[in-house]
């Protein structure tokens, strides 16, 4: 089995980069999405509507969904072992495949490039809106660029780093673990009037699950700074500077490394639900930031995921071999 996830992680990686998230496939984190709406449902119904009875409703989301979905992974793979090995690892590789999110990522920020440079600010809002959380109706151009290369960055760890790092320790069940924990924050980890105690559960937990993963995704990517011929040392001067300049000690690691590589000025204020979100800067404005810089950002995304996937196939391989 340790081999199999190993090969079903090669070929889910590979999968991922020639297909990336078709739109007509079932998905892993379409279901665990609807799962989650529809527990957040009937677990409000079912506590009392205080701040306590939420933190008990979230909690019980939180612990119940990760189990189920990995469990549930794990079952078929050990059905598919029993049946044949290669069932296992065409299986198992589709699970791989479904916890990446590297092509995806890449593709939405290329549609937000596109319309900047048709001069389509609206598209471009439209565009930056199905890949970032806050409010971005109100964006101007240079608020739109931000918005995206910040997604961007924080994707190299919640959309391939951590889930590739969770993968090569566990496989896919494992790796079907961190999804479950990274969807429901992304869901429901606000810190808004709906979400304050309800997903306060969800967010702790996956601020747990991200921890080392983050920064070792910030350091993959003032390397992936260096081969790529961007500033390196500037990246590595803002990571260790700025990354513990948000709420959350996970978020900034990645996009401080970012705007050190770039020379951008990223975070600051935004606008979450119609409410305002006061957050302090990561890198220095030493100039406007334009198109481009989405590409630059995706550059760092591939390279630092490639060095991600080596580091990590050898260090599993030498283990396994010994």
């Amino acid at each position: 089995m340790p081999v199999i996830s190993l090969y079903a992680l090669l070929l889910g990686f590979v999968l991922d980069l020639l297909l990336g998230d078709p739109s007509r496939f079932p998905h892993l984190v379409v279901g665990m999405g609807k799962m989650i709406s529809s527990l957040e449902d009937r677990l409000r119904r079912l506590f009392p509507q205080t701040p306590a009875g939420e933190l008990c409703a979230g909690a019980v989301l939180a612990v119940s969904l990760p189990l189920f979905w990995s469990g549930l992974t794990w079952g078929l793979l050990y059905l598919c072992n029993r049946a044949h090995p290669l069932a296992c690892l065409l299986v198992e590789s589709l699970f791989c495949w479904q916890c990446l999110a590297l092509r995806s990522m890449k593709e939405a920020g290329m549609k937000v490039v596109a319309a900047l440079k048709q001069d389509d600010l609206p598209a471009a809002r439209l565009a930056v809106s199905q890949i970032v959380g806050r409010d971005t109706a109100a964006l101007d151009e240079a608020g739109v660029i931000r918005a995206a290369v910040e997604s961007v960055a924080e994707n190299v760890n919640d959309g391939v780093i951590a889930p590739l790092l969770f993968l090569l320790v566990g496989g896919a069940p494992l790796g079907v673990f961190y999804k479950a924990i990274n969807t429901m924050d992304s869901m429901i980890g606000y810190k808004n009037r709906r979400y304050l105690y309800f997903g306060r559960a969800a967010a702790i937990l996956d601020d747990i699950a991200s921890f080392i993963p983050a920064r070792v995704a910030g350091l993959l990517l003032v390397l992936a700074a260096y081969c790529l011929k961007l500033d390196g040392r500037n990246a590595w001067r803002i990571f260790c500077r700025d990354r513990y300049n948000h709420d959350s000690p996970n978020s900034a690691q990645t996009e401080a490394a970012c705007a050190g590589a770039l020379h951008l000025q990223l975070g600051g204020d935004a606008e979450y639900f119609g409410e305002p979100v006061f957050r302090p800067t990561l890198g220095d404005d030493d100039r406007l930031p334009g198109p481009d810089d989405i590409g630059w950002a995706s550059r760092l995304l591939y390279e630092s995921s490639f060095i991600c996937l080596l580091i990590g196939l050898a260090v599993k391989g030498a283990i396994l071999c010994r």
